[in-house]
C-alpha cells in the first residue's frame, strides 16, 4: 500500500500489523485500537488523523507527519520517530517507552499522562507544549522555542524545567 490515499477511511480496530503506509495518505483517519504493529509508514501524513489507543509497536514512522492528530493512549513502544512532524498532536497517555524521537517537533503538543522509559528524546518544544503528569526517563536534549529565542536544554536543567511543567521525568546521561 505504499504512497496509497486513505484519507478519512475508517480503519478502526483493524489487525494491520507488518503493513506497509510508506507515503501514505490518512489525512483524517480513524484508527482507533487499530493494531500496526511493525508497520511502516515512513513519511505517511496522519495530519488530523484518530489514532486513539492504537498500537504503534515497533512501527518505523521516520519523516510521518501527525500534525494536530490525536494519538491518546496509543501504543509506541520501541517505535521509530525520525524527523517526525507532531505539532499540535495530542500523545495523552500515550506509551512511548523504548522509543526513538530524534529531530521530533512537539510544538503545542499535549504530552500529559505520557510514559517514557529511556527514550532518545531530541525534540523540539515551545511554551504551549504540555507535560503534565509525564512520567519516566529520557535523554535530552530538548530544543525550547519561545518569545523570539532558541534553548537547547539537557541533564539536570531539562529534568528541572520538566518538573516546573508538571512533569516527573529523570533525564539520564550519556545519549542524545
Amino acid at each position: 500500500m505504499i504512497g496509497v490515499d486513505l484519507s478519512g477511511a475508517d480503519l478502526s480496530g483493524r489487525m494491520l500489523q507488518e503493513s506497509w503506509f510508506t507515503d501514505a495518505r490518512l489525512v483524517g483517519a480513524t484508527l482507533v485500537e487499530a493494531d500496526l504493529y511493525r508497520s511502516h509508514a515512513e513519511g505517511a501524513d496522519f495530519s488530523g488523523a484518530d489514532l486513539t489507543r492504537a498500537s504503534l509497536v515497533r512501527a518505523q514512522l521516520d519523516d510521518a507527519v501527525f500534525r494536530g492528530a490525536v494519538l491518546d493512549g496509543a501504543d509506541l513502544v520501541k517505535a521509530s520517530l525520525y524527523g517526525v512532524d507532531a505539532s499540535a498532536a495530542s500523545l495523552r497517555g500515550t506509551r512511548l517507552m523504548g522509543a526513538s524521537l530524534i529531530d521530533v517537533d512537539l510544538r503545542g503538543s499535549d504530552l500529559s499522562q505520557a510514559v517514557v522509559s529511556e527514550n532518545s528524546f531530541k525534540v523540539t518544544v515551545d511554551e504551549t507544549t504540555t507535560f503534565t503528569g509525564m512520567s519516566g526517563t529520557l535523554f535530552g536534549p530538548v530544543r525550547l522555542i519561545g518569545r523570539g529565542a532558541m534553548k537547547d536544554i539537557s541533564g539536570a536543567e531539562l529534568e528541572q524545567w520538566l518538573r516546573t511543567l508538571g512533569g516527573d521525568v529523570q533525564v539520564l546521561e550519556g545519549r542524545g
